[in-house]
């Protein structure tokens, strides 16, 4: 049986310009939460990814990444706004952050 990616077509689905520019900061924070949950679990940096030694050449900084990499994190991100749009979800930022 030969998988065939079947992924809803989203492209007509815009972004409003001030999520657009949170896009970044939620990319960053995606690879933050994947390099956190690997090291929980034993995964360190390592050259080459190695799972039986737990090492993964993209447990470093999010801008120490590859272009390409972050690319992968916005990419997943993109979508994921768009679906929930698609969807029919209202993304609207509150007036104050509380941090």
């Amino acid at each position: 049986m030969a998988y065939k990616p079947n992924p809803i077509d989203l492209s007509g689905i815009d972004i409003s310009d001030e999520l657009q520019t949170d896009i970044e900061l939620i990319s960053r924070n995606v690879h933050e939460t994947w390099s956190s949950v690997r090291m929980k679990q034993g995964w360190v940096y390592g050259e080459a990814d190695d799972p039986a030694k737990k090492t993964h050449h993209l447990l470093i900084g999010y801008d120490e990444l590859p272009e390409e990499e972050r690319d992968v994190d916005r990419a997943t991100v993109t979508s994921t706004v768009k679906m929930l749009e698609y969807l029919g979800y209202e993304i609207k930022k509150k007036e104050k952050i509380e941090k």
